[in-house]
């Protein structure tokens, strides 16, 4: 059952779920989407360009811009700040796009709260094994940090029933067209609302059967998902 599009986009999935490489793709093939650049207090790395990336900006013009109600959404990850800025998402509606939320789960549910009317997708793995697989042999975290995202995946996973659209990324290319088709065209995916919450609670029960996550790895409520972290 085909359904409109909608103009504000959320897409998001624990980390090394394959969230950016969907989303960088989709942005690519489809002309009318544009990515919401968000503002941080991280500081610039090698290759990234202010604007493109993100917003550069330092913590008390952040700060200012939450006191003033200009963010539709913000977080702090590892003592550094991101956020959405309501004028962003405005300025792609004013050009006639989608506009695209690539954020965590807690962002994402604050964006809805302003914008009922937004499309959130939640991207899941297959398993919490694959996952794992996936995080490790992306070689650029420590174990440390794997175990931590793998952590805060799980207490992301609670927050599944809060997502409208569910597909699982167990292959890139029928991932991405499930994708594509509901963003694009507002073309409903292969799983039901039903099917993906099943799918989602099984992730969490795999997750809790895991028993050499150390308890002393600190997690972060869920907030550290953001783009590039």
């Amino acid at each position: 059952m085909s359904k409109s599009k909608s103009s504000i986009v959320i897409i998001t999935a624990p980390s090394g779920t394959g969230k950016t490489t969907l989303t960088r793709r989709l942005v690519s093939e489809v002309p009318t989407l544009s990515f919401s650049v968000s503002i941080t207090t991280r500081p610039i790395r090698t290759g990234e360009k202010n604007g493109e990336h993100y917003w550069f900006v330092d913590r008390e013009n952040f700060l200012r811009q939450v006191d003033q109600g200009r963010l539709a959404e913000w977080a702090d990850v590892f003592g550094n700040l991101y956020g959405t800025t309501k004028d962003e998402i405005a300025r792609i509606l004013k050009l006639g796009h989608q506009a695209l939320l690539e954020i965590d789960v807690q962002g994402a549910k604050n964006i809805r709260a302003q914008y009922p009317d937004a499309c959130a997708i939640f991207i899941m793995p297959p398993s919490i094994q694959d996952l794992w697989e996936r995080l490790r042999k992306r070689g650029t975290d420590s174990l440390t940090v794997c175990k931590r995202r793998l952590k805060t995946a799980g207490e992301e996973l609670k927050e599944g029933k809060n997502f409208q659209h569910f597909i699982i990324n167990d292959k890139l290319d029928r991932a991405f067209s499930e994708l594509k088709n509901l963003v694009r065209d507002g073309q409903a995916v292969s799983l039901t609302y039903e099917q993906g919450l099943h799918h989602c609670n099984a992730l969490i029960d795999e997750f809790n059967q895991i028993d050499w996550l150390s308890d002393d790895l600190a997690l972060n409520k869920g907030k550290n998902t953001r783009k590039h972290e």
